[in-house]
Protein backbone atom coordinates (compact mmCIF):
# COMPACT_ATOMS: atom_id res chain seq x y z
CA UNK A 1 0.00 0.00 0.00
CA UNK A 2 2.58 2.68 0.93
CA UNK A 3 4.57 1.70 -2.14
CA UNK A 4 1.55 2.13 -4.61
CA UNK A 5 0.59 5.36 -2.77
CA UNK A 6 4.31 6.71 -3.40
CA UNK A 7 4.44 5.81 -7.20
CA UNK A 8 0.68 7.36 -7.85
CA UNK A 9 0.34 10.12 -5.45
CA UNK A 10 3.08 11.59 -4.58
CA UNK A 11 3.83 14.38 -6.96
CA UNK A 12 7.49 13.14 -8.25
CA UNK A 13 8.42 14.20 -11.22
CA UNK A 14 10.99 11.53 -11.78
CA UNK A 15 8.21 8.86 -11.56
CA UNK A 16 5.29 10.53 -13.66
CA UNK A 17 8.23 10.71 -16.09
CA UNK A 18 8.64 6.87 -15.85
CA UNK A 19 5.51 6.22 -16.76
CA UNK A 20 5.58 8.34 -19.99
CA UNK A 21 7.30 6.89 -23.16
CA UNK A 22 7.96 9.07 -26.28
CA UNK A 23 8.66 7.97 -29.81
CA UNK A 24 9.72 9.83 -32.14
CA UNK A 25 7.87 9.65 -35.67
CA UNK A 26 10.05 10.22 -38.83
CA UNK A 27 9.08 11.77 -41.94
CA UNK A 28 9.22 10.58 -45.56
CA UNK A 29 12.15 12.41 -47.28
CA UNK A 30 11.30 14.48 -50.09
CA UNK A 31 11.79 13.14 -53.37
CA UNK A 32 14.45 14.03 -55.90
CA UNK A 33 13.50 14.11 -59.45
CA UNK A 34 15.09 15.16 -63.26
CA UNK A 35 13.33 17.96 -65.08
CA UNK A 36 10.85 15.36 -66.83
CA UNK A 37 10.22 14.51 -63.29
CA UNK A 38 11.86 11.21 -63.82
CA UNK A 39 12.96 9.94 -60.32
CA UNK A 40 16.74 10.71 -58.67
CA UNK A 41 16.17 9.74 -55.00
CA UNK A 42 13.57 7.71 -53.81
CA UNK A 43 12.63 6.31 -50.29
CA UNK A 44 12.36 2.55 -50.13
CA UNK A 45 11.06 0.36 -46.88
CA UNK A 46 13.80 -1.07 -44.86
CA UNK A 47 13.68 -2.72 -41.39
CA UNK A 48 15.63 -2.19 -38.08
CA UNK A 49 16.62 -5.29 -36.47
CA UNK A 50 16.22 -5.13 -32.48
CA UNK A 51 16.21 -7.13 -29.56
CA UNK A 52 14.56 -7.32 -25.89
CA UNK A 53 17.09 -9.44 -24.00
CA UNK A 54 15.27 -9.81 -21.19
CA UNK A 55 13.19 -12.42 -23.26
CA UNK A 56 15.52 -14.42 -24.80
CA UNK A 57 16.31 -17.47 -23.20
CA UNK A 58 19.59 -18.53 -24.85
CA UNK A 59 21.73 -15.68 -26.03
CA UNK A 60 23.84 -17.83 -28.09
CA UNK A 61 21.66 -19.42 -31.13
CA UNK A 62 20.56 -15.68 -31.00
CA UNK A 63 24.23 -14.47 -31.66
CA UNK A 64 24.64 -17.05 -34.20
CA UNK A 65 21.52 -17.31 -36.38
CA UNK A 66 21.24 -13.28 -36.63
CA UNK A 67 24.63 -13.08 -37.39
CA UNK A 68 24.11 -15.72 -39.94
CA UNK A 69 20.94 -13.78 -41.79
CA UNK A 70 22.81 -10.38 -41.78
CA UNK A 71 26.22 -11.70 -42.76
CA UNK A 72 28.14 -10.06 -40.23
CA UNK A 73 30.49 -11.70 -37.92
CA UNK A 74 29.16 -13.19 -34.54
CA UNK A 75 31.80 -11.35 -32.20
CA UNK A 76 29.63 -7.70 -33.50
CA UNK A 77 25.96 -9.08 -32.68
CA UNK A 78 27.44 -10.47 -29.13
CA UNK A 79 29.29 -7.46 -27.94
CA UNK A 80 25.91 -5.76 -28.13
CA UNK A 81 24.36 -8.28 -26.65
CA UNK A 82 23.06 -6.31 -22.76
CA UNK A 83 21.30 -9.37 -20.41
CA UNK A 84 20.19 -5.64 -18.66
CA UNK A 85 18.76 -3.94 -21.21
CA UNK A 86 14.93 -3.90 -22.32
CA UNK A 87 15.31 -3.56 -25.88
CA UNK A 88 18.41 -2.56 -28.38
CA UNK A 89 19.05 -1.80 -32.13
CA UNK A 90 20.95 -4.53 -33.93
CA UNK A 91 20.62 -3.25 -37.59
CA UNK A 92 19.49 -0.93 -39.52
CA UNK A 93 18.69 -0.75 -43.39
CA UNK A 94 17.60 -4.40 -43.56
CA UNK A 95 15.83 -5.54 -46.61
CA UNK A 96 12.76 -7.38 -47.07
CA UNK A 97 14.10 -10.47 -48.08
CA UNK A 98 16.25 -10.66 -44.69
CA UNK A 99 13.83 -9.53 -42.88
CA UNK A 100 11.39 -12.42 -43.59
CA UNK A 101 14.13 -14.93 -43.48
CA UNK A 102 14.59 -13.79 -40.28
CA UNK A 103 11.09 -14.01 -39.10
CA UNK A 104 11.10 -17.97 -40.34
CA UNK A 105 13.66 -18.68 -38.02
CA UNK A 106 10.75 -17.40 -35.48
CA UNK A 107 13.17 -16.23 -32.40
CA UNK A 108 12.14 -15.18 -29.24
CA UNK A 109 12.61 -11.59 -28.40
CA UNK A 110 13.81 -10.39 -31.90
CA UNK A 111 11.74 -7.77 -33.31
CA UNK A 112 11.07 -5.18 -36.13
CA UNK A 113 10.55 -1.55 -37.15
CA UNK A 114 9.71 -0.33 -40.95
CA UNK A 115 12.15 2.87 -41.89
CA UNK A 116 12.36 4.22 -44.90
CA UNK A 117 16.01 4.55 -46.53
CA UNK A 118 16.92 6.70 -49.06
CA UNK A 119 17.65 5.16 -52.59
CA UNK A 120 19.58 6.45 -55.55
CA UNK A 121 17.83 4.12 -59.06
CA UNK A 122 20.70 5.53 -61.04
CA UNK A 123 23.64 4.56 -58.84
CA UNK A 124 26.32 6.67 -59.50
CA UNK A 125 24.72 8.69 -62.28
CA UNK A 126 24.66 12.12 -60.99
CA UNK A 127 26.20 11.15 -57.62
CA UNK A 128 28.16 14.50 -56.95
CA UNK A 129 24.73 16.37 -58.03
CA UNK A 130 22.65 14.65 -55.53
CA UNK A 131 25.17 13.82 -52.56
CA UNK A 132 23.90 11.18 -50.33
CA UNK A 133 22.22 11.01 -47.07
CA UNK A 134 24.32 9.92 -43.86
CA UNK A 135 23.77 10.02 -40.19
CA UNK A 136 23.34 12.80 -37.89
CA UNK A 137 24.79 13.01 -34.13
CA UNK A 138 21.99 11.15 -32.99
CA UNK A 139 21.58 8.72 -35.83
CA UNK A 140 19.06 10.91 -37.59
CA UNK A 141 19.25 11.20 -41.29
CA UNK A 142 21.04 13.95 -42.84
CA UNK A 143 21.98 15.12 -46.30
CA UNK A 144 25.13 15.61 -47.32
CA UNK A 145 26.77 17.41 -50.72
CA UNK A 146 25.13 18.53 -53.41
CA UNK A 147 21.43 18.92 -53.48
CA UNK A 148 21.01 16.42 -50.35
CA UNK A 149 22.83 19.11 -48.30
CA UNK A 150 21.84 22.37 -49.76
CA UNK A 151 18.31 21.66 -49.41
CA UNK A 152 18.67 19.65 -45.95
CA UNK A 153 15.64 21.74 -44.41
CA UNK A 154 13.22 21.33 -47.61
CA UNK A 155 13.98 17.30 -48.22
CA UNK A 156 13.68 16.54 -44.12
CA UNK A 157 10.62 17.61 -43.23
CA UNK A 158 9.42 18.02 -39.58
CA UNK A 159 9.48 14.80 -37.03
CA UNK A 160 6.19 13.82 -35.46
CA UNK A 161 6.40 12.36 -32.16
CA UNK A 162 4.10 9.76 -29.87
CA UNK A 163 3.63 10.19 -26.21
CA UNK A 164 2.07 7.62 -24.15
CA UNK A 165 1.37 6.83 -20.78
CA UNK A 166 2.55 3.14 -19.85
CA UNK A 167 2.05 0.63 -17.18
CA UNK A 168 5.61 -0.86 -14.91
CA UNK A 169 5.80 -3.42 -17.84
CA UNK A 170 5.57 -1.42 -20.98
CA UNK A 171 1.91 -1.59 -21.87
CA UNK A 172 0.08 1.60 -22.94
CA UNK A 173 -2.53 2.81 -20.35
CA UNK A 174 -5.88 3.31 -22.30
CA UNK A 175 -7.23 5.77 -20.02
CA UNK A 176 -3.59 7.24 -19.57
CA UNK A 177 -2.36 10.81 -21.39
CA UNK A 178 -2.06 9.80 -24.87
CA UNK A 179 -0.85 12.46 -27.29
CA UNK A 180 0.51 11.73 -31.06
CA UNK A 181 1.74 14.87 -33.42
CA UNK A 182 2.07 13.47 -36.68
CA UNK A 183 4.99 13.99 -38.84
CA UNK A 184 5.18 16.71 -42.12
CA UNK A 185 6.95 14.81 -44.83
CA UNK A 186 9.35 16.60 -46.84
CA UNK A 187 9.39 18.46 -50.15
CA UNK A 188 9.87 17.47 -53.75
CA UNK A 189 12.45 18.96 -55.74
CA UNK A 190 12.10 19.00 -59.80
CA UNK A 191 15.92 19.38 -60.83
CA UNK A 192 16.86 21.37 -63.79
CA UNK A 193 18.78 17.98 -64.82
CA UNK A 194 17.81 16.38 -67.65
CA UNK A 195 18.79 12.29 -66.95
CA UNK A 196 18.87 11.80 -70.52
CA UNK A 197 21.54 14.49 -70.77
CA UNK A 198 23.20 13.47 -67.77
CA UNK A 199 23.78 10.05 -68.74
CA UNK A 200 25.32 10.72 -72.33
CA UNK A 201 27.58 13.46 -70.16
CA UNK A 202 28.91 11.13 -68.20
CA UNK A 203 29.25 7.57 -70.64
CA UNK A 204 31.33 10.30 -73.02
CA UNK A 205 33.30 11.38 -69.70
CA UNK A 206 33.86 7.90 -68.60
CA UNK A 207 35.03 6.73 -72.69
CA UNK A 208 37.21 10.02 -73.10
CA UNK A 209 39.20 9.43 -69.65
CA UNK A 210 39.74 5.96 -70.64
CA UNK A 211 41.15 7.27 -74.07
CA UNK A 212 43.21 9.98 -73.31
CA UNK A 213 44.30 8.34 -70.13
CA UNK A 214 43.27 11.72 -68.01
CA UNK A 215 43.57 11.19 -63.79
CA UNK A 216 40.28 13.65 -63.12
CA UNK A 217 37.66 14.99 -65.51
CA UNK A 218 34.58 17.17 -65.81
CA UNK A 219 31.50 17.83 -68.20
CA UNK A 220 29.11 20.62 -67.42
CA UNK A 221 25.92 21.46 -69.69
CA UNK A 222 23.53 24.75 -69.33
CA UNK A 223 21.11 26.54 -70.69
CA UNK A 224 23.06 29.56 -71.69
CA UNK A 225 19.92 32.09 -71.48
CA UNK A 226 19.28 30.95 -68.00
CA UNK A 227 22.13 29.00 -66.86
CA UNK A 228 19.49 25.89 -66.03
CA UNK A 229 21.96 23.12 -65.29
CA UNK A 230 21.20 20.22 -67.74
CA UNK A 231 23.74 17.85 -66.50
CA UNK A 232 26.69 18.17 -64.15
CA UNK A 233 29.43 15.20 -63.59
CA UNK A 234 32.71 14.54 -62.68
CA UNK A 235 34.69 11.52 -62.52
CA UNK A 236 36.38 9.93 -60.13
CA UNK A 237 32.71 9.95 -58.70
CA UNK A 238 31.07 7.36 -56.30
CA UNK A 239 27.53 5.59 -55.67
CA UNK A 240 25.23 6.96 -53.14
CA UNK A 241 23.52 4.05 -51.98
CA UNK A 242 27.30 3.02 -50.28
CA UNK A 243 28.66 6.13 -50.22
CA UNK A 244 30.70 4.62 -47.05
CA UNK A 245 32.33 2.05 -49.12
CA UNK A 246 33.94 5.02 -50.94
CA UNK A 247 37.24 7.65 -50.21
CA UNK A 248 36.29 10.76 -48.42
CA UNK A 249 38.40 12.90 -51.25
CA UNK A 250 35.49 11.42 -54.09
CA UNK A 251 32.41 13.13 -52.22
CA UNK A 252 33.63 17.45 -53.39
CA UNK A 253 32.34 18.21 -56.57
CA UNK A 254 35.20 19.54 -58.72
CA UNK A 255 32.48 21.44 -61.01
CA UNK A 256 32.10 23.58 -57.49
CA UNK A 257 35.09 23.04 -55.32
CA UNK A 258 38.60 22.55 -57.90
CA UNK A 259 40.14 25.83 -59.08
CA UNK A 260 42.46 25.81 -62.07
CA UNK A 261 43.94 27.62 -64.40
CA UNK A 262 41.45 27.71 -67.67
CA UNK A 263 43.96 28.98 -70.66
CA UNK A 264 42.92 29.78 -73.50
CA UNK A 265 39.58 29.67 -72.27
CA UNK A 266 39.52 32.33 -71.12
CA UNK A 267 41.00 34.89 -74.04
CA UNK A 268 37.21 35.53 -75.59
CA UNK A 269 36.06 36.96 -71.47
CA UNK A 270 38.86 39.42 -72.44
CA UNK A 271 38.67 39.83 -76.13
CA UNK A 272 34.49 40.39 -75.56
CA UNK A 273 35.99 43.15 -72.78
CA UNK A 274 37.91 44.86 -75.55
CA UNK A 275 35.15 45.00 -78.10
CA UNK A 276 32.51 46.47 -75.49
CA UNK A 277 35.15 48.97 -74.79
CA UNK A 278 35.16 49.77 -78.02
CA UNK A 279 39.38 49.28 -78.15
CA UNK A 280 39.39 46.74 -80.86
CA UNK A 281 37.03 45.40 -83.24
CA UNK A 282 37.06 41.52 -84.80
CA UNK A 283 38.87 43.34 -88.17
CA UNK A 284 41.39 45.29 -86.12
CA UNK A 285 44.81 44.14 -86.77
CA UNK A 286 48.31 43.59 -85.08
CA UNK A 287 51.41 42.53 -85.40
CA UNK A 288 52.61 38.94 -84.68
CA UNK A 289 55.70 39.37 -85.05
CA UNK A 290 57.64 37.55 -82.34
CA UNK A 291 57.62 36.11 -78.80
CA UNK A 292 56.93 39.56 -76.11
CA UNK A 293 59.39 40.50 -73.17
CA UNK A 294 58.14 41.81 -70.08
CA UNK A 295 60.63 42.16 -67.43
CA UNK A 296 62.38 39.02 -67.39
CA UNK A 297 59.57 36.74 -68.63
CA UNK A 298 59.45 36.09 -72.10
CA UNK A 299 55.76 35.24 -73.75
CA UNK A 300 55.78 32.94 -76.99
CA UNK A 301 52.79 31.28 -78.88
CA UNK A 302 52.14 27.75 -78.08
CA UNK A 303 54.20 26.94 -81.37
CA UNK A 304 56.50 29.32 -81.24
CA UNK A 305 55.46 30.63 -84.89
CA UNK A 306 54.42 33.70 -85.86
CA UNK A 307 52.70 35.29 -88.94
CA UNK A 308 52.73 39.10 -88.79
CA UNK A 309 49.59 41.34 -89.35
CA UNK A 310 46.50 38.96 -88.18
CA UNK A 311 42.98 40.29 -87.23
CA UNK A 312 41.44 39.78 -83.67
CA UNK A 313 39.35 36.84 -84.87
CA UNK A 314 42.63 35.23 -86.22
CA UNK A 315 44.24 35.71 -82.78
CA UNK A 316 41.34 33.75 -81.55
CA UNK A 317 41.57 30.59 -84.02
CA UNK A 318 45.55 30.28 -83.85
CA UNK A 319 45.26 30.93 -79.92
CA UNK A 320 47.80 33.79 -79.97
CA UNK A 321 49.26 34.46 -76.42
CA UNK A 322 51.54 37.03 -77.89
CA UNK A 323 48.41 39.00 -79.88
CA UNK A 324 46.72 38.96 -76.49
CA UNK A 325 48.95 40.42 -74.49
CA UNK A 326 48.71 43.42 -77.06
CA UNK A 327 44.61 43.52 -76.58
CA UNK A 328 45.28 43.48 -72.82
CA UNK A 329 47.74 46.49 -73.08
CA UNK A 330 44.89 48.58 -75.35
CA UNK A 331 41.63 47.42 -72.85
CA UNK A 332 44.10 49.11 -69.78
CA UNK A 333 44.94 47.21 -66.10
CA UNK A 334 42.15 49.20 -64.52
CA UNK A 335 39.54 47.85 -67.32
CA UNK A 336 41.21 44.12 -67.11
CA UNK A 337 40.29 43.99 -63.02
CA UNK A 338 37.07 45.83 -63.80
CA UNK A 339 35.59 42.80 -66.01
CA UNK A 340 37.37 40.13 -63.86
CA UNK A 341 35.38 41.52 -61.05
CA UNK A 342 32.08 42.08 -62.87
CA UNK A 343 32.45 38.10 -64.24
CA UNK A 344 32.14 37.06 -60.72
CA UNK A 345 36.05 35.47 -60.34
CA UNK A 346 36.77 35.44 -57.01
CA UNK A 347 33.27 34.89 -55.95
CA UNK A 348 30.86 32.17 -55.41
CA UNK A 349 28.40 31.71 -58.45
CA UNK A 350 25.87 31.57 -55.54
CA UNK A 351 24.81 27.44 -57.35
CA UNK A 352 22.64 25.76 -55.06
CA UNK A 353 24.99 23.17 -54.25
CA UNK A 354 26.11 21.98 -51.22
CA UNK A 355 30.39 22.53 -50.83
CA UNK A 356 30.80 25.16 -53.24
CA UNK A 357 34.30 26.56 -53.46
CA UNK A 358 35.48 30.24 -53.91
CA UNK A 359 38.36 31.75 -55.87
CA UNK A 360 40.20 34.87 -55.20
CA UNK A 361 41.80 37.15 -57.30
CA UNK A 362 45.42 39.04 -56.13
CA UNK A 363 45.64 41.68 -54.38
CA UNK A 364 48.81 43.04 -55.79
CA UNK A 365 49.40 42.88 -59.66
CA UNK A 366 52.28 43.01 -61.38
CA UNK A 367 52.92 43.91 -65.26
CA UNK A 368 53.31 40.16 -66.19
CA UNK A 369 50.23 39.06 -64.07
CA UNK A 370 47.92 41.56 -66.23
CA UNK A 371 49.94 39.88 -69.53
CA UNK A 372 49.60 36.28 -68.54
CA UNK A 373 46.09 36.71 -67.24
CA UNK A 374 44.94 37.73 -70.81
CA UNK A 375 45.25 34.28 -72.11
CA UNK A 376 44.30 32.47 -68.75
CA UNK A 377 47.42 31.86 -66.68
CA UNK A 378 48.12 33.34 -63.24
CA UNK A 379 44.37 33.40 -62.17
CA UNK A 380 42.31 30.20 -60.94
CA UNK A 381 38.55 29.65 -61.09
CA UNK A 382 35.64 26.81 -60.88
CA UNK A 383 34.82 25.01 -63.99
CA UNK A 384 31.05 26.64 -62.73
CA UNK A 385 32.63 29.94 -62.26
CA UNK A 386 33.88 29.42 -66.22
CA UNK A 387 31.03 28.35 -67.71
CA UNK A 388 28.60 31.37 -66.26
CA UNK A 389 31.32 34.04 -67.20
CA UNK A 390 31.60 32.36 -70.99
CA UNK A 391 27.62 32.23 -70.80
CA UNK A 392 27.60 35.92 -70.62
CA UNK A 393 30.04 35.95 -73.72
CA UNK A 394 27.46 34.40 -76.19
CA UNK A 395 23.52 35.02 -74.34
CA UNK A 396 23.51 38.66 -74.96
CA UNK A 397 25.63 40.00 -72.13
CA UNK A 398 24.31 38.39 -69.45
CA UNK A 399 25.62 36.80 -66.74
CA UNK A 400 23.15 34.93 -64.72
CA UNK A 401 23.29 32.69 -61.67
CA UNK A 402 23.40 28.81 -62.09
CA UNK A 403 20.70 26.85 -60.41
CA UNK A 404 19.59 23.46 -60.31
CA UNK A 405 16.45 23.29 -58.54
CA UNK A 406 13.56 24.08 -60.94
CA UNK A 407 10.91 23.57 -58.69
CA UNK A 408 10.08 22.65 -55.09
CA UNK A 409 6.69 20.62 -54.62
CA UNK A 410 4.48 19.83 -51.32
CA UNK A 411 1.69 18.19 -51.64
CA UNK A 412 -0.49 20.96 -52.06
CA UNK A 413 1.57 23.53 -54.30
CA UNK A 414 4.21 23.81 -56.80
CA UNK A 415 6.91 26.48 -55.90
CA UNK A 416 8.64 27.21 -59.52
CA UNK A 417 12.14 28.94 -59.32
CA UNK A 418 12.95 31.02 -61.95
CA UNK A 419 16.44 32.45 -63.67
CA UNK A 420 18.44 35.28 -61.86
CA UNK A 421 20.36 38.06 -63.49
CA UNK A 422 23.04 38.98 -61.31
CA UNK A 423 24.65 41.69 -64.20
CA UNK A 424 24.58 43.07 -67.21
CA UNK A 425 28.16 42.65 -68.84
CA UNK A 426 28.34 43.12 -72.19
CA UNK A 427 25.88 44.40 -75.18
CA UNK A 428 23.94 42.33 -77.44
CA UNK A 429 26.03 43.51 -79.97
CA UNK A 430 29.28 42.52 -78.83
CA UNK A 431 27.41 39.07 -77.79
CA UNK A 432 26.90 38.63 -81.34
CA UNK A 433 29.87 39.52 -82.59
CA UNK A 434 31.56 36.65 -80.11
CA UNK A 435 29.48 34.34 -81.44
CA UNK A 436 30.43 34.63 -84.89
CA UNK A 437 34.35 34.92 -84.02
CA UNK A 438 34.18 31.72 -82.12
CA UNK A 439 32.43 29.79 -85.05
CA UNK A 440 35.07 30.82 -87.00
CA UNK A 441 37.27 29.81 -84.36
CA UNK A 442 36.02 26.52 -84.45
CA UNK A 443 35.54 26.62 -88.33
CA UNK A 444 39.61 27.76 -89.01
CA UNK A 445 41.22 26.53 -86.32
CA UNK A 446 44.53 25.09 -85.96
CA UNK A 447 42.73 21.30 -85.58
CA UNK A 448 40.11 20.24 -87.85
CA UNK A 449 37.86 18.30 -85.77
CA UNK A 450 35.34 15.38 -86.86
CA UNK A 451 32.32 17.81 -86.47
CA UNK A 452 28.37 17.15 -86.70
CA UNK A 453 27.98 18.29 -90.36
CA UNK A 454 25.39 21.12 -91.32
CA UNK A 455 25.53 22.88 -87.90
CA UNK A 456 27.30 25.98 -87.16
CA UNK A 457 29.21 25.20 -83.69
CA UNK A 458 31.27 28.12 -81.69
CA UNK A 459 34.01 27.39 -78.69
CA UNK A 460 37.66 27.88 -77.81
CA UNK A 461 40.59 25.25 -76.45
CA UNK A 462 42.43 25.83 -73.34
CA UNK A 463 45.59 24.14 -72.39
CA UNK A 464 47.02 25.53 -68.91
CA UNK A 465 50.05 24.40 -67.86
CA UNK A 466 49.97 23.09 -64.10
CA UNK A 467 51.91 24.72 -61.34
CA UNK A 468 54.13 22.67 -59.05
CA UNK A 469 55.95 24.44 -56.13
CA UNK A 470 55.50 27.97 -57.74
CA UNK A 471 56.76 26.69 -61.36
CA UNK A 472 54.76 25.42 -64.45
CA UNK A 473 55.02 21.73 -65.03
CA UNK A 474 55.53 21.79 -68.95
CA UNK A 475 54.09 17.83 -69.12
CA UNK A 476 50.85 18.51 -66.93
CA UNK A 477 48.46 20.37 -68.27
CA UNK A 478 44.66 21.32 -67.80
CA UNK A 479 43.26 20.51 -71.11
CA UNK A 480 39.98 21.85 -71.99
CA UNK A 481 37.49 22.91 -74.32
CA UNK A 482 34.24 25.59 -73.81
CA UNK A 483 31.27 25.54 -76.85
CA UNK A 484 27.89 26.27 -77.79
CA UNK A 485 25.38 24.97 -80.63
CA UNK A 486 23.36 26.41 -82.39
CA UNK A 487 25.39 29.39 -83.08
CA UNK A 488 22.70 32.00 -84.12
CA UNK A 489 20.49 30.84 -80.73
CA UNK A 490 22.66 28.45 -78.61
CA UNK A 491 20.57 25.86 -77.16
CA UNK A 492 23.40 24.85 -74.74
CA UNK A 493 26.87 25.67 -73.78
CA UNK A 494 29.06 22.90 -72.46
CA UNK A 495 32.52 22.99 -70.81
CA UNK A 496 34.69 19.92 -70.65
CA UNK A 497 37.72 19.96 -68.16
CA UNK A 498 40.57 16.94 -68.21
CA UNK A 499 43.34 16.69 -65.78
CA UNK A 500 46.44 15.60 -66.71
CA UNK A 501 45.91 13.70 -70.16
CA UNK A 502 48.68 11.36 -70.86
CA UNK A 503 47.81 10.96 -74.51
CA UNK A 504 47.97 14.05 -75.11
CA UNK A 505 48.84 17.78 -73.23
CA UNK A 506 46.81 19.77 -75.47
CA UNK A 507 43.02 20.73 -75.63
CA UNK A 508 42.66 20.75 -78.89
CA UNK A 509 43.62 16.98 -79.66
CA UNK A 510 41.81 15.50 -76.16
CA UNK A 511 38.95 17.82 -74.24
CA UNK A 512 37.60 19.31 -78.26
CA UNK A 513 37.19 15.92 -79.54
CA UNK A 514 35.30 14.69 -76.10
CA UNK A 515 33.38 17.46 -76.76
CA UNK A 516 32.01 17.25 -80.51
CA UNK A 517 31.35 13.86 -79.36
CA UNK A 518 28.80 15.28 -76.86
CA UNK A 519 27.71 18.29 -79.22
CA UNK A 520 26.56 15.26 -81.44
CA UNK A 521 24.34 13.15 -79.37
CA UNK A 522 22.83 17.06 -77.71
CA UNK A 523 21.94 18.05 -81.20
CA UNK A 524 20.42 14.63 -82.40
CA UNK A 525 18.66 14.70 -79.15
CA UNK A 526 17.28 18.03 -79.24
CA UNK A 527 15.71 17.42 -82.82
CA UNK A 528 18.18 20.51 -83.68
CA UNK A 529 18.13 20.05 -87.52
CA UNK A 530 20.97 21.23 -89.81
CA UNK A 531 21.82 24.59 -90.73
CA UNK A 532 22.69 23.62 -94.61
Amino acid sequence: IFKLFFIQVLPSSSSINSYLKYRQIYPDRGLILDRNEQPLALNRKSYLVFVEPKKIKDQSIIVEKIAKELQVDEASIEAKMNPDLDWLKLAEGVNQKTKKSIEALRLQGVGFEEQSQRYYPEASLSAHLLGFVGKGKEGEPVGYFGVEGFYEQDLAGLLGFLKSERDLIGRPILIGDQEKIDSENGRDLVLTIDRSVQAIAKSKLKSGMESYQAKEGCVIIAEPYTLEILALTCLPDYDPNSYFDSNDLVFNNQSISSLYEPGSTFKPLITAAGIEEGVIKPDSKFDEKGAVTIGEYTIRTWNNKYEGKITVTRILEKSSNVVMVYIGSKLGKKNILKYLDELGLGKATGIDLQGESTSYLRDFWTDIDYATVTFGQGIVVTPMQMIRAFSSVINGGNLMRPYIVKAIKNESSTQPVKPKLDKKIYSEKTSEIMRKMLVSTVEHGEYKWVKPEGYKIGGKTGTAQIAIGGRYDTSKTIASFIGFAPADKPKFVALVVLKEPKSSIYGSETAAPLFFEIAKELLYYYNISPTN
